[in-house]
């Protein structure tokens, strides 16, 4: 008789047939599995799929980092969800065997100031991101981000013209650590300690490279998302 393929309903969830000590290994087993073959984070209701009712995932992922302790990869909370990376300190060692040419490349000075005024003030549009920095913020740029999958459009701006707004994704989360954007450092230490006053940030580096000045720049009101927001 043909044995039928195993399901996530045939998923022996509670293990009730195990002693405590065993059950409590093979959830560890699961949620553990699960994170080493996911490429993005795995939120808190898909880990709670595959153990017990009365299994606190939490609990689980503290046992787990409490075993790789010494190892070089961590399990890590970031973007709502949990991840399983190398440590930093083993950082340069994968770039020089996997090389700089995937997504996670540097970010020049202008994508990595827009992001972070995107990051802290959003949802916020185009002219108002070029207003800030007082030099215009070209379509070209924002583009960029978004094909890092680093910004989304958000909603439509209450202003003339119902421009676009843009906002942080949970791509950008993972990238830099954060579980959710409550983790960005304070704005207001920033700017007392002068990390967000615009005039240091242009100071610092800003580089519009060149042609990407925008005929079209004073109606935002046209510019649609692109598709794969």
């Amino acid at each position: 008789m043909a044995t039928r393929p195993r399901s996530e309903d045939a998923l022996d969830r509670e293990l009730a047939d195990l002693p405590a000590e065993l059950r409590w290994r093979e959830w560890m087993g699961r949620v553990e599995a699960v994170l080493f073959a996911a490429a993005e984070p795995v939120p808190r209701e898909a880990l709670a799929r595959i153990v017990g009712r009365g299994c606190d995932v939490d609990l689980v992922i503290d046992d787990i980092r409490a075993e790789l302790a010494g190892r070089p990869y961590e399990v890590v909370a970031v973007a709502g969800g949990w991840q399983m990376r190398t440590r930093r300190a083993y950082g340069a060692a994968v770039r020089a065997v996997r090389g700089q040419g995937e997504r996670g490349e540097v970010l020049s000075s202008s994508e990595m100031l827009t992001l972070a005024a995107i990051a802290y003030f959003q949802p916020i549009t185009r002219g108002a991101l070029s207003t800030f920095f007082g030099r215009e913020v070209g379509r070209d740029l924002v583009a960029r981000l978004r094909a890092a999958g680093l910004v989304a459009a958000g909603p439509r701006s209450p202003q003339p013209g119902a421009p676009y707004t843009y906002v942080t994704t949970p791509t950008f989360l993972a990238r830099f650590g954060f579980t959710s954007l409550r983790d960005l450092p304070d704005i207001e230490q920033l700017e007392e300690a002068g990390l967000l006053d615009k005039e240091k940030l242009l100071a610092d580096g800003w580089t519009m490279p060149g042609g990407e000045e925008d005929e079209h720049a004073a109606d935002d009101g046209d510019e649609e998302p692109h598709s794969d927001a």
